[in-house]
């Protein structure tokens, strides 16, 4: 019994202890229990009042009073803190003490639960208080420090834009007043208005930094934006404002701008204003998209191409059709041009004079008719001052262009090489023929003064166009120039280049495609000439202009016009050969030709057919086939014209015979569609025989000079 005495005793005193224990535990856990719910409720309570506290503000002010309040919020946060760690390490020294391995148990209804048990349960709740408070407060501090970064970045953008803006107004508000000083355009003087646009190209340019600024408070507004701040009424009302203002008068300095340019170019020194007085009522001068002049008839309601003038012209040259010789048919129509355009009265210096001022050095360049009519109005300018003459300079200017446009741009693009402009001056200009071989040889030859096959026939190229405008390339073989090419290199056989003497030689031998230009200045010389003779036909006297006589009559002498037209006395026929004189004859050259012609009066008829004689040099025949060197040139007309054709059935026929070996042998077997078409292109040579008669007259003997003469 004592034992068992002292067995319960010592029973009592563990369970006393165990409930003084127990007792203790859930004194402290409460007590632990309650801090953590404290904490816990407490953070969430501040989670929610930050949330409140957004949206940021779009202004200086609001932002700045968020940050103080944002600034006293972390004050309380931050005095929280040690708090709210001691918690958090006793809860971590309580669940050292009492740690929990085993899982989470539902008991069943009515079962009690074992102290054990009851203190897991406990050191469970305080492990889950604990993890929930820590996570809200490491939440809550990282809250509060982006919180204040992102109000401290808001705030000095905010602070930017509010500086930007006001130095923007600032400097808009001085470019408005640059605005409202311009004049309006129209009553600006002619000769200021590349000053004004100048002026405002520079004023566009020194509004870059107010254009840089701009862009830089809309990025700003837009970094903001994205950042879920948004500028408040005032700020965004004064942005918008801004942004407009900059757009009126970037709007207004590019219609400003615009206005001037439009002014300067149809009223400005390199307008072409100036040349609407070129044409009278009811003619009206417009201008292409490209720049290209055309002419209204407001009466007829018709447009063309062609200055009204230059239409009379052309139908003025149709009247020289009746011409029989070629040469003399162009050069005469080509005279006309010449003192239409007054290019009679321009020397040749003034020509290079010109091309030197407007820069025309390589003939490669490409003009536009701008630059054109710089050039021209230039050389006109420069003849009315040098010869002291009135020149209507809009009418020239305006017809030299329209014949040069026909000459080598017909299809009106706008364009043209250098060389060709260069060609068509230099041919029509006044000066010695030779100078004129001279200048245009230099065109197309290298450093060395020398020029190779491909260079010279550009040049003849360009030349052919002249009397191809006319209506007269067949007769001056074609425009394929390879065979005048050819016969100029035989003056320097082996070498692959020439010099100026060598063109010089060959052009003195007036090659077939380049005949036209002297006979040119033959018609021009002769014009003032007067010829103590009478005309056997038509009884004039003297005679003006070209004096024919006869080396085989004696005392035959013929004006230009009955020879060239081939008018003759009734019953009586012209006896070749013949004698040109374009100058005044003396008694040595009237000696000599009674001569000739007592010697000729003992020759028979055989004895001239044998001894045909040529005013010229011949380099091609219209059989001959196209070079593929010819070099490309400005657009033709889009129509062939009769010479064209001409040459195109000649060489179609050379072709089909080279083909078939012989086409007019008895052994070739007929063929109807061939036969059709060399009917075709034969019956289009018959046709036109009468226009395409010889460059001369045969056996007809020229003057040089009044000393020298070949045949």
């Amino acid at each position: 019994m004592g034992e068992m005495n002292l067995c319960w005793n010592e029973i009592k005193r563990k369970s006393h202890n165990i409930r003084v224990r127990l007792e203790a535990f859930s004194d402290n856990s409460g007590k632990l229990q309650l801090s953590l719910q404290e904490i816990i409720e407490w953070l969430t309570a501040k989670d929610e009042e930050l949330s409140a506290q957004l949206p940021i503000g779009g202004d200086v002010g609001a932002v700045q009073h968020q940050r103080e309040f944002n600034q006293a919020f972390m004050e309380d946060v931050k005095s929280r803190g040690p708090f709210i760690y001691s918690v958090l390490e006793s809860a971590q020294a309580f669940l050292a003490q009492h740690p929990f391995q085993e899982p989470e148990e539902t008991l069943a209804d009515g079962k009690e639960v074992s102290p054990r048990r009851r203190i897991l349960n406990v050191s469970r709740s305080v492990w889950k208080q604990a993890n929930v408070a820590s996570d809200l407060w490491e939440k809550l501090t990282a809250r509060c420090v982006d919180r204040h970064r992102h109000m401290e970045m808001t705030l000095e953008r905010l602070l930017q834009i509010q500086a930007a803006m006001e130095e923007l107004a600032v400097a808009l508000e001085q470019a408005e007043g640059v605005r409202a000083a311009w004049e309006p355009v129209g009553d600006l003087f002619i000769d200021s208005l590349q000053d004004h646009i100048d002026a405002t190209k520079l004023f566009k340019e020194e509004l870059t930094q107010v254009k840089e600024g701009m862009k830089h408070i809309n990025d700003l507004a837009h970094q903001l934006a994205i950042s879920d701040v948004h500028l408040s009424m005032d700020n965004a009302r004064a942005l918008e404002h801004l942004n407009s203002r900059w757009k009126v008068l970037q709007a207004s300095i590019e219609e400003r701008l615009k206005q001037l340019q439009d002014a300067h170019r149809d009223f400005g020194p390199g307008s072409q204003h100036f040349l609407s007085s070129s044409v009278q009522i009811p003619w009206e001068r417009a201008i292409s998209p490209n720049k290209v002049p055309y002419y209204i008839n407001h009466q007829a309601q018709t447009t063309c191409w062609d200055h009204p003038k230059m239409t009379e012209l052309y139908q003025a040259l149709a009247d020289m059709n009746n011409i029989k010789f070629s040469a003399y048919r162009t050069a005469m129509k080509l005279r006309k041009v010449q003192k239409a355009l007054r290019l009679d009265l321009v020397v040749l210096s003034s020509l290079v004079d010109v091309f030197r001022e407007q820069e025309l050095q390589q003939g490669e360049h490409v003009m536009d008719v701008v630059e054109m009519i710089h050039s021209l109005t230039s050389l006109y300018e420069k003849l009315e001052e040098e010869k002291s003459i009135l020149v209507n300079i809009p009418l020239c200017v305006d017809m030299c262009l329209n014949w040069l446009l026909n000459v080598y741009d017909s299809a009106r693009n706008g364009k043209m090489r250098a060389l060709s402009f260069k060609m068509g001056l230099v041919s029509l200009c006044n000066a010695d023929v030779q100078e004129k071989y001279k200048y245009l040889f230099r065109q197309v030859s290298g450093a060395g003064g020398l020029t190779d096959q491909r260079h010279l026939s550009l040049l003849l190229h360009e030349a052919i166009q002249i009397p191809r405008q006319l209506g007269e390339v067949a007769a001056f073989g074609g425009s394929n120039v390879e065979p005048s090419v050819r016969s100029c290199f035989r003056v320097a056989p082996g070498k692959p280049a020439i010099e100026v003497s060598h063109f010089l030689e060959w052009m003195s031998l007036e090659p077939q495609s380049m005949v036209w230009l002297p006979v040119l200045h033959r018609v021009a010389a002769a014009e003032s000439t007067k010829h103590q003779a009478k005309c056997y036909v038509c009884k004039q006297c003297p005679i003006k202009g070209f004096r024919y006589r006869s080396l085989k009559q004696f005392n035959v002498d013929i004006c230009q016009t009955c020879f060239l037209t081939g008018r003759t006395t009734k019953g009586k026929k012209l006896h070749y050969p013949i004698m040109e004189y374009y100058t005044p004859t003396t008694s040595g050259e009237r000696m000599r030709d009674f001569a000739k012609t007592l010697k000729n009066k003992f020759r028979s008829k055989q004895y001239f057919t044998k001894h045909p004689q040529r005013g010229y040099l011949p380099v091609q025949s219209v059989l001959e086939a196209e070079s593929t060197e010819t070099p490309c040139s400005s657009p033709k007309l889009p129509h062939a014209d009769t010479h064209s054709r001409i040459e195109h059935y000649a060489s179609r026929l050379a072709e089909m015979e080279s083909q078939n070996c012989s086409f007019f042998t008895d052994s070739l077997s007929p063929d109807e569609s061939l036969c059709g078409l060399a009917g075709l292109m034969l019956f289009s040579l018959l046709d036109h025989a009468a226009r395409m008669c010889s460059l001369y007259p045969s056996s007809v003997c020229i003057v040089l000079s009044s000393q020298s003469a070949y045949c």
